[in-house]
């Protein structure tokens, strides 16, 4: 057991974190999310709904500031403009761990694409439709 580190986050997992570096990506996903074939490695977090990840995720990880999208979600088939009420979730808590850092969304087979691109795949049992994020790795700046 470690301090201050939330339970959620196993080693495996936190190594990925760790040695994920600036730009790179991490997505979190709901149980429908076809992850074990797109090509990153998969973390499982069975029983684990993806805004309790996220949130676990956002207190280590920093957001890239210098893009403007760093956490993007997968916008709803058939209409992009749609907001399913996990996006209010992912946005409230994304604000709270990273109050600069907005939540967008992107069309469905472009998230695939880019998820094929990503360190990891977070595999939660999220049950909520949409209930995937990709985030991109920050920095953290040295103290003043």
């Amino acid at each position: 057991m470690l301090k201050h580190i939330p339970p959620l986050l196993g080693p495996e997992l936190l190594a990925t974190l760790r040695a994920m570096g600036h730009g790179d990506e991490i997505v979190i996903a709901d149980a429908n999310f076809p992850a074990s074939f797109l090509g990153p490695e998969v973390h499982r977090a069975d029983g684990i709904a993806a805004t309790d990840m996220l949130d676990a995720v956002l207190t280590l990880l920093p957001l890239d500031d210098f893009v403007d999208q760093a956490a993007i979600g997968m916008a709803v088939v058939g209409d992009p403009e749609a907001r399913p009420p996990i996006f209010a979730e992912f946005a409230a808590i994304i604000a709270r761990h990273e109050p600069k850092a907005g939540f967008s969304t992107i069309e469905r087979y472009a998230f695939y694409d880019r998820a094929r691109q990503a360190a990891a795949v977070i595999q939660t049992g999220e049950t909520r439709l949409y209930g995937n994020v990709i985030l991109k790795k920050g920095v953290i700046r040295a103290a003043a």
